[in-house]
């Protein structure tokens, strides 16, 4: 009884919880720095928004693993700059289109999040280049060329917005030991033409280990940088013999800070100044956080995606829902009577505490992604059923009501297991399929379907099979009393 009485408080605090968090005026919570909103996250279909389609520029070679590479950066830096809930999805060969639910404008998005990204500390020697001055370094330049940067494990973010681009692009060559000469090549009767601008690569972006925002002294905005012990140790030694000229920071080709060596720099740690605002060092941080694209990407087309459509079908999703718990409810309590009630009660249990899952974790709700979680009260009915009709043939062999309660659980679990077993095989399956563009609707459908068969396993084995303990000794012989139980 006291074991019986301890599930009890905890069905109960449980279910106090899960209603706190389906709150709509849920306030979310915050633990000294940790924060947490709890919100119900609708999806591009549902709650409108806009959808871009990106392309690789024609002359680009690319294969289909350096599109999902692209995919999975774009979507962790816009996830980063605090944009949720977005989808990027490969489409054929040199296709990348991604869903915006609830954003207005999401070209500005795209602009930040869809540049290469390739950094380089570059050596400039005693000749300082103007912020904005396009470059060419010896990192990468066969493919420079082409406009297909080197792909690294991590690399840079967009510009920021407030420098300038530059009017003309320089004609010096630096030499091996980093001074600045002029070189240039003359046919008889042809004009000089300079060559084009070489400068050494000291590290890139793949020796970075961390990045993150800072405020300098000056209270201005900072991109903070920590190296990989490699890449500090490569930072040490140049820093050392390189004191008094000028490291060259470049982002794709392009400088955006020319700091002067005054001291060897020995912690693995260093920092990018110049007029940043709150954004773009945050977008410069992003981008060397997550890596660099391995292709360049054009934007191709953005469609808006109205909410009307969205808000009438959930609308009429809500009040389907509606109806059919209603007539599932009524079905059990007439043909099953106390069981039965006590199965709606679990019902009811079921619908609040997957609800709660669904905006702690949180999931995207789409058509699809609705149309799995209803299913799945069709698992949580079914382990009740199954078990209400063994404890049915149990009293009807004359068995004791606590003995026909005990095997019934016990005889149906092997049905429940397997079954359940089997829709959640089936999710996992069309989760993994539904990554494949065109079939994303797939994936909603799959994990709310999962999320509902983990937790109708609960209420059915758990919530159901309390309620009955408790309520049962309370009846003076129920096995007098069969029409109680629906026999």
């Amino acid at each position: 009884m006291n074991r019986r009485f301890l599930n009890l408080t905890l069905i109960l605090l449980l279910l106090a919880v899960a209603i706190w968090v389906d709150l709509p005026s849920n306030p979310g919570l915050k633990i000294g720095s940790f924060e947490k909103s709890f919100k119900t996250v609708l999806g591009l279909d549902l709650r409108g928004g806009m959808q871009v389609i990106l392309s690789v520029p024609q002359g680009i070679t690319v294969t289909q693993q350096n599109l999902e590479d692209a995919s999975t950066i774009l979507e962790n830096r816009s996830n980063a700059l605090g944009v949720s809930e977005v989808l990027f999805q490969t489409a054929g060969e040199r296709i990348i289109v991604g869903d915006f639910p609830g954003v207005t404008n999401a070209e500005n998005i795209i602009d930040q999040i869809k540049q290469v990204g390739q950094l380089e500390f570059v050596d400039f020697g005693t000749n300082p280049l103007p912020v904005g001055t396009k470059v060419q370094t010896d990192f990468g330049l066969s493919s420079s060329s082409s406009a297909t940067p080197e792909a690294t494990t991590t690399g840079a973010t967009s510009q920021p917005s407030s420098t300038p681009e530059p009017s003309a692009t320089p004609t010096v060559v630096t030499t091996p030991t980093g001074e600045a000469t002029t070189s240039a090549t003359t046919e008889p009767g042809a004009t000089a033409t300079p060559e084009p601008t070489i400068y050494h690569t000291v590290l890139t972006g793949a020796d970075l280990k961390s990045v993150g925002v800072i405020r300098g002294q000056l209270n201005d905005y900072q991109v903070s940088l920590e190296f990989t012990p490699t890449g500090g140790k490569k930072f040490e030694d140049w820093t050392t013999n390189h004191l008094e000229t000028y490291l060259g920071i470049v982002l794709d080709k392009t400088v955006i800070s020319t700091p002067i060596i005054k001291n060897a720099i020995k912690d693995n740690k260093g920092v990018i100044e110049g007029n940043f605002t709150a954004e773009s060092a945050n977008a410069l941080a992003v981008n060397l956080r997550y890596g660099s694209l391995p292709i360049p990407l054009n934007i191709e087309q953005i469609r808006v995606i109205g909410p009307t459509l969205g808000q009438d079908s959930l609308d009429k999703s809500l009040i389907a829902g509606l109806i059919g718990f209603i007539i599932v409810m009524l079905f059990m309590g007439i043909y099953y009577r106390l069981p039965g009630s006590l199965a709606d009660l679990s019902l009811i249990f079921y619908a609040v505490i997957t609800f709660a899952i669904f905006r702690i974790l949180p999931v995207t709700l789409t058509l699809p992604g609705i149309a799995g979680f209803l299913l799945s009260t069709g698992s949580a009915l079914d382990a009740n059923i199954l078990i209400f009709e063994r404890l049915k043939e149990e009293l009807r062999n004359g068995r004791t009501m606590r003995q026909a309660i005990d095997l019934g659980w016990k005889r149906a679990w092997p049905s429940i297991r397997d079954s359940n077993i089997a829709a959640l095989i089936t999710s996992g399956i069309l989760f993994w399929f539904g990554s494949t563009f065109g079939a994303s609707f797939v994936k909603g459908f799959a994990v709310t379907l999962a999320l509902g068969v983990i937790v109708s396993l609960f209420t059915a084995i758990i919530v159901t099979r309390t309620l009955l303990n408790l309520v049962i000794p309370s009846i003076k012989d129920p096995e007098k009393r069969p029409g109680l139980f629906g026999l």
